[in-house]
């Protein structure tokens, strides 16, 4: 439990390193050319990856739901379901899965994002028909005992007393976010609510389940030392006897237009303070042109691509800051943010920070940048492309989040292309259009110190009992 606990909190880390990482296979030819698609009756799409350097396979099952999907009064109830399918089937007990994974010699995990929830399991390739049989059954057969249920929500607040309570970077991106997103469901954290975990009840779950993991909301990837058709025959065999169901068409939750800065600030006990800015950016699926995408990506190499980046080069070497970073995950399925955060050096005052940022800025919006440094940036995905291509994991990464935000995974083939064709004007461009105040929301954390009243702002504003 605490590996996949720990993948779930690094999930959003990854992806959105994964922003400025090429296909895995891009360097060598065009991934899309050596996956392999079908259709199953049941609506269940299956992409297979032919990998032989090593007699492995990965298997993943991604469903197209996350915590964006999520109603009111049930935040985080994506993370919550994810625990509990390990929790026991028809034909499993709790657990068991994970035994026999392990038995094998091989590895699981889990992931939840605010756009899809995942599963996967890397171990030899032939033993993946017994993957395939337990992954089916606990996607039509799946028990929610509440004893089980008891239990597991107490690890899950733990969870969160831990990642979120008593971190405070962690408290601040959650005030980011809800402060920025009124309307879209990126307004709350994967986590979710404490309030909202406490209230679950089996009922919430079974709706849940019932209402998002059928066959024909999901897409099953497999990569590695495999045969395709032999593939497709066992996810026929065993996925293909899952009834497919009628799934009820998504609530539009598209976000309110922003109008103006916005402003929080979370005073509680730290060690740091921290100013975090996020501004509002559409990302690869809903961006009008994907080259606004693509453009992105590369600002966000141009400030924090790497130790001589402009932030760490310009403010965290020159002894201006703290550390400061940048961040952007173009593969959110809805508008999304684009965020520079720092940490101030000891006694420096958080509207200085904020001062070094907006000149940041301001320098890409004013000065075009050097053609040797966006250069630069762009060896590096190349560079990174090459080492990713030794992961069987990442390769699936890469197709099954294209699939799952609403693209398709040829788009893994574009992604090198669309980096390369990005100019000293697009980025400029992409800095004018969207690095203003009427798309910012600007989150500082003040520390005070831990004898002061234990009475805490919460991530919504208003107030609440520290637990």
């Amino acid at each position: 439990m605490q590996s996949r606990r720990y993948l779930a909190a690094l999930l959003p880390v990854v992806l959105s390193s994964l922003a400025l990482i090429a296909s895995p296979m891009a360097a060598a030819g065009k991934t899309s050319d050596a996956v392999h698609e079908t259709t199953l009756d049941n609506g269940l799409k299956v992409l297979v990856l032919p990998d032989d350097r090593a007699p492995v396979v990965t298997h993943q099952i991604w469903y197209k739901v996350g915590s964006v999907d999520e109603p009111g009064g049930v935040t985080g109830i994506a993370h919550m379901f994810e625990h509990m399918m390990f929790k026991g089937t028809e034909n499993l007990g709790p657990g068991e899965f994970s035994d026999i994974i392990a038995r094998l010699g091989g590895e699981e995990n889990a992931f939840t994002g605010r756009d899809f929830t995942g599963y996967y399991q890397t171990l030899a390739a032939d033993e993946l028909e017994t993957v395939m049989r337990w992954e089916a059954d606990r996607m039509a057969n799946l028990e929610i005992d509440p004893e089980e249920f008891a239990r597991e929500k107490e690890v899950v607040k733990e969870e969160w007393r831990s990642r979120v309570r008593d971190n405070p970077n962690a408290r601040l991106n959650q005030l980011l976010y809800a402060t920025a997103f009124t309307s879209s469901g990126y307004h709350h954290p994967i986590i979710g609510w404490k309030t909202d975990i406490d209230a679950y009840t089996v009922g919430d779950l079974q709706r849940w389940y019932r209402d998002h993991y059928a066959p024909n909301n999901a897409t099953l990837i497999v990569v590695g030392d495999v045969e395709p058709t032999a593939v497709v025959e066992l996810a026929e065999r065993h996925y293909g006897q899952v009834e497919q169901r009628d799934l009820a068409p998504a609530k539009p939750r598209e976000e309110m237009t922003q109008h103006g800065l916005k402003r929080a600030n979370l005073s509680i006990p730290a060690k740091l303070p921290h100013l975090t800015m996020g501004y509002k950016v559409p990302s690869l699926v809903t961006a009008e042109d994907a080259g606004t995408a693509y453009a992105l990506a590369v600002t966000s190499g141009i400030l924090a691509g790497d130790s001589g980046a402009r932030l760490n080069n310009d403010l965290v070497r020159a002894g201006k800051l703290s550390a400061a970073s940048a961040s952007y995950n173009l593969n959110a399925r809805e508008t999304t943010l684009f965020t520079v955060d720092a940490t101030p050096r000891d006694g420096q005052p958080l509207d200085e920070v904020e001062r070094l940022l907006r000149e940041q800025i301001e320098r890409l919006q004013n000065e075009p940048v050097d053609e040797d440094e966006l250069e630069r940036i762009k060896a590096q995905v190349v560079a990174s492309d090459v080492y990713q291509r030794d992961s069987l994991f990442y390769q699936g990464m890469q197709l099954g989040m294209y699939e799952t935000v609403g693209l398709d995974y040829e788009w893994a083939d574009r992604f090198v292309e669309g980096v390369r064709a990005v100019t000293v004007e697009d980025v400029q461009a992409v800095a004018r259009e969207y690095f203003h105040d009427d798309g910012l929301t600007i989150a500082t954390l003040e520390p005070k110190s831990t004898d002061e009243s234990i009475t805490q702002p919460n991530p919504t504003g208003g107030m609440d009992r520290a637990h």
